[in-house]
């Protein structure tokens, strides 16, 4: 991981006061929005299946209240520390400001390399730190809602939520305390791709907007696109899907063994059953074999989807980035200094604090199915078929037409829930960037998306804030 000399946490700060000088707000009230609210750093031991003794190092951070629940997810990583969660749940605050997610930012880490440990014993840690939190009163449907994050997913969840629900067993809403869980456990449909699907829509809004595409030289709209994507994690995987179905062309990937390139594009299902298969993306069928994982970044394409860890793009390499479209689909992936190399060159970033917010909006749904205990659609999906059926039915006997099948099973179709979820993803997506975009033209002074975005964010948090009357 690089830095270019300061922490993440500055990083985000800097961009914060950067963006700050385009609002009308306090300096008291914009410190009070930049500053971390709690930060719980904890130590706890585990003992492991060779009956050795570890002593784990966690943190769990909630950088705004301004809104309750906190949330925000939990990493597994050695890379953790008190700095990079703290950046990660100030980023949350302003993520789920900008999508109008009602909650505050907050974020954990446990300090650990999962793939050095049992399931065991990765679950003998997971219900150990869930149990701390409670402690502390760090978790809880109404206080703090963690969600999954590198290294962790649906099973993770599966323990914390377990975990919670042993220690509150009068609790209704127990569920409601972590998402990210599998659906048998009141997790929601289209969880899973959520935060991939919605790099997918926020990328495909701008690349729709004609005026930025042809400042750059690029026809409007996403066919025929030529994308590389750094990370086939859950996100990059996601991306690169739905980027291929709408007609993109996907010509790199980089993972950590290494990066390939095929000019004509990689067929993203055949690649990933050539690394179940090898281990690796390497030696992929028709692809050209890189010389280091850093090297995709570099390649000539339209769009660049950074997806995997922070500080990927920095002053050192950002020169040779030929991307016109830089999707940040990770949390940080490009440095301040990364960022002002590119705005120099004409290239458009669209910044992760909106992009990646996928996954927050549809962990949004899955909290509020499990405050309403009834899964999206069950109600009405039946009678809206019904109904459908009997317009079809209306139509085609005033037009003497018959409808052929394909298009009555379209037209007929009631929404379930991974239905409504994606609609309710496309739709939060689609908003934000173009509330985004609007701010951005509204003054020529804004330098470039990200700042567009924070003062959006500011102006939410700060206006909450107001409201409640604690500052003038």
């Amino acid at each position: 991981m690089h830095n270019d000399d300061n922490s993440f946490f500055d990083a985000v700060k800097k961009s914060f006061s950067k963006a700050a000088e385009f609002t009308k707000w306090d300096k008291g009230l914009l410190e009070q929005i930049s500053a971390c609210n709690a930060v719980y750093r904890m130590r706890f031991p585990v003992k492991k299946e060779d009956g050795s003794i570890e002593v784990i190092e966690a943190y769990r951070v909630q950088h705004s209240h301004h809104k309750t629940p906190c949330k925000g997810g939990i990493r597994f990583s050695m890379a953790v520390t008190q700095d990079e969660v703290m950046a990660l749940a100030a980023l949350m605050t302003y993520k789920c400001a900008i999508v109008n997610v009602p909650f505050g930012g907050g974020k954990g880490g446990i300090k650990i390399d999962p793939k050095k440990y049992t399931p065991y014993e990765l679950e003998k840690i997971t219900r150990r730190y869930t149990s701390e939190l409670i402690k502390k009163n760090f978790i809880g449907p109404a206080v703090d809602v963690p969600a999954p994050d590198y290294g962790t997913g649906e099973r993770e969840m599966a323990w914390i939520v377990d975990t919670y629900a042993a220690m509150h067993p009068h609790e209704i809403d127990a569920a409601g305390c972590v998402t990210g869980k599998p659906v048998s456990q009141g997790g929601v449909r289209g969880r899973k791709e959520a935060t991939g699907l919605g790099v997918f829509y926020g990328l495909k809004e701008v690349c729709s907007m004609e005026e930025e595409m042809l400042k750059r030289g690029l026809t409007p709209g996403v066919e025929g696109k030529r994308i590389v994507v750094q990370g086939l994690g859950n996100v990059g995987y996601h991306s690169a899907k739905f980027f291929s179905e709408a007609g993109a062309i996907i010509v790199g990937i980089a993972e950590f063994e290494g990066s390939i390139s095929k000019p004509d594009g990689i067929d993203v299902e055949a690649l990933l059953e050539h690394r179940k298969r090898t281990g690796s993306i390497m030696d992929f069928p028709g692809a050209i074999n890189l010389e280091n994982n850093g090297a995709a970044l570099e390649l000539d394409c339209d769009i660049l989807i950074p997806a995997a860890l922070e500080q990927v793009i920095t002053k050192e390499n950002a020169p040779r980035v030929k991307a016109k479209i830089i999707g940040e689909a990770a949390n940080g992936p490009l440095t301040p200094d990364a960022d002002e190399i590119l705005l120099a060159k004409g290239a458009l970033v669209v910044p992760d604090m909106y992009l990646n917010a996928g996954g927050v909006t549809v962990s949004y749904f899955e909290w509020l199915k499990n405050l309403s205990h009834v899964r999206y659609g069950r109600m009405e999906k039946r009678f809206n078929e019904t109904m459908n059926e009997r317009i079809l039915q209306e139509i085609e006997e005033l037009t003497g037409k018959k409808v052929d099948d394909k298009n009555r099973s379209l037209i007929k179709h009631g929404a379930d829930e991974i239905d409504l979820v994606h609609s309710g993803l496309e739709e939060t997506m689609i908003t934000a960037t173009r509330e985004i975009m609007a701010e951005w033209k509204s003054n020529e002074n804004i330098p470039d998306m990200r700042t567009a975005a924070y003062v959006v964010a500011i102006n939410k948090v700060a206006t909450t804030y107001a409201e409640l009357g604690i500052f003038p």
